[in-house]
């Protein structure tokens, strides 16, 4: 699986593109494509040992559960789209605390570069733009994940509220 699996034409001239080495070349204006990770962002909210997660409302995995966040405008740091995120689905204004992790993962027939905060946030949290559902979950409460890393990172977050 890859972004540039199907490309066989060059969008900017229209010639033809051939695989040379990790990146596909254009015979006839030498243009050349890679299949780049794509940045997205994602936060845990923690209020008294429970975490904030959203269901999903749009595909892929509708209606699966998701940590709130979402894919960087072009031009996005990761702290203002994990900002702008938050606002979009939730309704809450946070602040970034700390780096959780960075993982890549496949979505949709491509792969994400997704980067995971822990974040503070005041307020109650609606559900809104594509997201059908918030609901805190304590640790031994979470659901199965839309992602397979989201579980890894919801696992690391339950062990350090014990630990």
């Amino acid at each position: 699986m890859g972004a540039l699996d199907d490309w066989r034409f060059c969008p900017r001239c229209g010639g033809g593109l051939a695989p040379s080495g990790d990146h596909l070349a254009c015979a006839g204006c030498g243009e050349r494509y890679w299949a780049n990770a794509v940045p997205a962002v994602q936060g845990i909210l923690e209020r008294d040992g429970r975490v904030l997660l959203a269901r999903r409302g749009i595909e892929p995995r509708k209606g699966s559960w998701d940590l709130p966040g979402g894919f960087l405008g072009e031009t996005e740091s990761a702290a203002d789209g994990l900002r702008r995120e938050f606002l979009e689905e939730t309704g809450l204004e946070i602040e970034p605390l700390e780096l959780l992790r960075i993982d890549i993962e496949p979505y949709a027939g491509r792969y994400v570069f997704s980067v995971t905060w822990s974040v503070r946030g005041d307020g109650e949290p609606v559900a809104a733009d594509d997201v059908a559902e918030l609901r805190f979950f304590a640790p031994d409460e979470l659901p199965e994940m839309a992602f397979p890393g989201q579980d890894l990172i919801l696992a690391e977050w339950a062990r350090h509220l014990v630990a």
